[in-house]
């Protein structure tokens, strides 16, 4: 009987994490405040290069860096006129806002995503700790993220970025550690026939050797990130994920058809650009 009591019994996982959030919230507000703020000044950092001058000039900027990147006088055309056709129905702006929430998103994610890689590849303490964290992260539903961002930094861009960094942080993470792990040992070795200490062996050997993997993981970081736009808009972020949300809202296919071109052409930019060939 006592084991059936058990069973039936639901364990309350739930309160214990609403506890811990509000032990979190009401000890440590000061520090969420300064990190909320730092993303913030980064968000708007972005946001103000982005923003100078003329939009054909960052325009003009991208096609530059297609052409340096990729050779492709197709991917080049596609920039100016997709990003021209944007500016055009008037998703200028919020575009400007879901690319700087996006590169904030990925320079997070890539300041603590490829160091924790790197620490996974080389400690199995490591490994062993972040493999079930990465799965949970993972396969939890992205608008989970959103009940403790909220919480913790409140309605706006900020609260977007940071549920996007814990959606989008575990490629750069995987794929930085199995590119360092698939380093080959002769490399290696030749690496310590030069003398090389464990630092020069990591960004003279394996961090070299591991660039595809690495780079593999930002593209899928970006577009993992760029995923989160119209999830984001939920909890109050800008960009193009809010007319998205206001078409599903007031069933305006017009604006939800406009709104969602510009995310498919601003994905598209991105994974050509970031991508593989």
């Amino acid at each position: 009987m006592a084991v059936i009591d058990l069973l039936t019994t639901k364990i309350p996982i739930g309160n214990w994490v609403e506890a811990i959030v509000n032990f979190i919230i009401t000890n440590f507000s000061g520090v969420l405040n300064d990190f909320s703020n730092t993303i913030r000044t980064i968000i708007n950092g972005f946001e103000a290069i982005l923003s100078f001058g003329h939009p054909f000039l960052l325009i003009g900027v991208l096609a530059l860096i297609a052409w340096l990147v990729k050779r492709d006088i197709g991917l080049v055309s596609f920039v100016v006129l997709g990003l021209s056709l944007i500016l055009n129905l008037g998703m200028w702006e919020p575009l400007v806002i879901t690319m700087a929430s996006i590169l904030t998103s990925v320079f997070v994610c890539l300041i603590l995503g490829i160091p924790i890689g790197v620490l996974k590849a080389h400690s199995k303490i490591v490994d062993v700790i972040t493999r079930p964290l990465l799965d949970f992260m993972q396969t939890i539903p992205p608008f989970v993220y959103l009940i403790p961002a909220l919480m913790f930094f409140g309605l706006g861009n900020v609260s977007g970025v940071i549920a996007t960094v814990v959606f989008a942080i575990a490629p750069p993470i995987r794929l930085t550690y199995l590119g360092i792990k698939q380093v080959s040992e002769e490399l290696k070795e030749a690496g310590r026939a030069f003398g090389c200490t464990p630092f020069e062996m990591l960004y003279k050997v394996e961090l070299p050797a591991a660039l595809p993997s690495i780079m593999m993981g930002i593209n899928q970081c970006i577009m993992l990130s760029l995923s989160m736009v119209v999830i984001a808009a939920m909890i109050g972020a800008g960009g193009l994920g809010k007319p998205v949300l206001r078409s599903l809202s007031t069933v305006d296919i017009g604006l939800g058809f406009e709104a969602g071109l510009g995310v498919v052409v601003l994905a598209i930019v991105l994974d050509r650009l970031f991508g593989r060939d």
